[in-house]
């Protein structure tokens, strides 16, 4: 079983530009359904970015950012490529 300091590998996500903002991520990562999805799991705190909680929708990601989410049926990863 995967520790908190050897996470299990997340799936990688293409993005088409150098950055994407957070709300946006979550959608084209399908950890979000919609914007306002977006908003309420980063507004409840159950969205990290390499490991730290992020409250900002607009914060900019780049390649190689680690986004989690935790959600009723666990955490889920992907990572920004």
């Amino acid at each position: 079983m995967p520790s908190p300091q050897n996470p299990p590998p997340a799936p990688e996500v293409p993005i088409r530009d150098e950055v994407i903002r957070l709300g946006q991520f979550l959608k084209l990562a399908g950890l979000a359904e919609s914007g306002a999805d977006a908003r309420a799991l980063v507004e409840d705190g159950a969205v990290t970015v390499n490991d730290e909680p992020e409250t900002r929708r607009g914060r900019q990601l780049v390649r190689g950012d680690r986004v989690s989410v935790s959600l009723p049926g666990g955490v889920e990863s992907a990572v920004v490529a």
